[in-house]
């Protein structure tokens, strides 16, 4: 009890609830949720403009979620889950949702957009300038790193507009001594000295277009000097309640084709931008019924297993092996031995691979000048060789991992189990066979499992040593007789060049999602038999 005989009560409310003590952790609280409502806020703004409901829907919900349960006394167990599930929501059940809808689409090369911004492309790559059409005075104007066009109609009023804002009213506006605008109430005019001035602003202005009406029909405004500005009008033209487009040259027809998300002509050929359509499981049957994809992807496949089974084993096996021969006590020097064994896990892995790439060529490589007399082998060329060198760089960088993992398990045995097994008669065979190798395998079995999904997907060695070459003929997407499932995924998604189709590397990713952990689950149950058992 204090000295002046008060009783003082417990405190029973939080610091982020009430204004006792110093009163700074409600202020704390309050600041953080109204940064969190705020960016918040700016998320559902940006989710509307661009008309991404589910976003949009979820955010809302999160928000309001959020605000209930940290201004709530009863929700007091969320407040410390939230920040965790909000996490999981975004990063893994987001991230794997959007996979699987992209997954059943057609998004990639051609395939990005909706119908009316397919039909804005199409259009522009068939514009040309009208003939004899008339040249209004033009500006540049800027507003932040916008450009955009201010002209001087028939009428003699300006109108300005953007890449997405067509031609609009400008009733302000004050037009120069030279005819064109030169005051633009909420933009700045960019003049012809600061405009030849820079290059990279003139590359930007010849391929600015403005329209010049929210109906693409009516063409978009361009010019070549920045001082005057033409109409440009396109030969396709565009009919939206019979949802065809017209080239007006040709006479030819494409109509709308929803179950593909391309503009067809009645001989097949196809406009070559489309947008982006629901295709069922058509990615996924293209997998599997595609002859052009078929054979690569069992290569590809067969090889993948191969990889994450000997890129386990291997390493695992030369682990288990040094760390009992470095387990032994009466070995002299294994401090600095063993420290000589774990350099290459220290070693950063891509330089190792990138030094090893070198050292396999086969013009000016160390490995055919010390190893096999000067004889010119091709190491990355040939498909065979390639994948044995490839693995024998990943079981170099792996071994140290497993040699440190298995030392810590031989050292963590019980010595009563061992000296009773020694007592009892039984050979060092059988030590290792019946006692030593089952024990370690508790302890390492999960690390072997989660190596095992963990060289599944890795392709970090094979890109940086052979770029998962050489290729396989005939195949598309450029795969290599090197590449596994995942490298493939990143060939298909175009993120190394060329076309690209993320529905079907969607489609891929999820197959190997449920391989690898099926394979997981089977491993793990074999795991606890094994516990069980000892």
């Amino acid at each position: 009890m204090p000295e002046d005989g008060k009783a003082t009560l417990p405190r029973t409310e939080s610091h982020a609830r009430g204004w006792r003590g110093l009163g700074w952790g409600f202020i704390v609280k309050l600041l953080i949720m109204m940064l969190i409502n705020a960016l918040g806020i700016l998320t559902i703004l940006s989710a509307w403009r661009v008309q991404s409901w589910i976003i949009l829907g979820v955010t809302i919900a999160l928000l309001v979620i959020a605000d209930v349960v940290y201004f709530v006394r009863r929700a007091l167990p969320l407040k410390y889950l939230m920040p965790g599930l909000v996490f999981l929501l975004v990063f893994q059940v987001f991230i794997f949702g959007y996979t699987a809808y992209i997954a059943f689409t057609n998004y990639g090369s051609g395939h990005v957009g909706t119908q009316q911004q397919a039909v804005n492309a199409a259009l522009i790559q068939g514009e040309r300038r009208i003939e004899n059409s008339p040249s209004y005075p033009l500006s540049v104007v800027q507003r932040g790193s916008e450009l955009g066009f201010a002209i001087v109609d028939d009428k003699g009023d300006v109108q300005v507009g953007t890449e997405t804002q067509p031609l609009e009213p400008s009733p302000n506006a004050q037009i120069g001594d030279s005819g064109a605008p030169s005051d633009v109430p909420g933009w700045s005019v960019v003049s012809l000295n600061q405009l030849i001035s820079d290059q990279a602003m003139q590359a930007s202005v010849q391929k600015l277009r403005v329209p010049v009406s929210h109906d693409p029909n009516d063409g978009s405004i361009r010019t070549r000097d920045g001082s005057t500005g033409a109409v440009y009008k396109s030969t396709l033209v565009w009919d939206e309640q019979a949802q065809t487009i017209t080239d007006t040259q040709t006479g030819t027809v494409y109509t709308a084709d929803d179950s593909t998300g391309n503009f067809v002509a009645e001989d097949g050929t196809a406009l070559p931008t489309g947008w982006v359509v629901t295709v069922g499981f058509k990615n996924f049957t293209a997998l599997f019924t595609n002859p052009a994809l078929l054979q690569p992807l069992a290569i590809v496949t067969g090889w993948t297993f191969a990889w994450a089974i000997l890129s386990v084993a291997v390493p695992f096996a030369l682990g288990l092996l040094f760390a009992l021969i470095y387990n032994d006590a009466r070995l002299k020097g294994r401090r600095i031995t063993r420290t000589l064994f774990i350099l290459p896990y220290a070693f950063p892995a891509f330089m190792s691979a990138l030094l090893f790439r070198g050292m396999f060529n086969a013009e000016f490589g160390v490995i055919n000048d010390l190893f096999f007399g000067g004889a010119n082998i091709d190491w990355l060329g040939d498909p065979w060789l390639a994948r044995g060198a490839v693995l024998w760089v990943n079981i170099w960088l792996t071994y140290p991992y497993f040699f440190l993992v298995c030392t810590g398990a031989l050292q963590a045995l019980p010595s009563d189990t061992l000296e009773a097994a020694s007592i009892d008669g039984a050979g060092r065979s059988r030590v290792l066979r019946s006692i030593i190798l089952p024990l370690v395998l508790v302890s390492t079995a999960p690390l072997l499992i989660s190596s095992f999904a963990f060289s599944f997907n890795n392709f970090t060695t094979i890109w940086l040593f052979n770029d998962g070459g050489p290729a396989i003929p005939g195949a598309p997407y450029a795969i290599g007789y090197t590449d596994i499932l995942i490298s493939t995924i990143f060939r298909i998604s175009g993120l190394s060049g060329g076309k690209s189709d993320f529905g079907l590397a969607s489609a891929l990713s999820i197959l190997i999602f449920i391989v690898v952990g099926a394979i997981s689950a089977l491993a793990f149950r074999q795991t606890r038999k094994l516990e069980e058992y000892m």
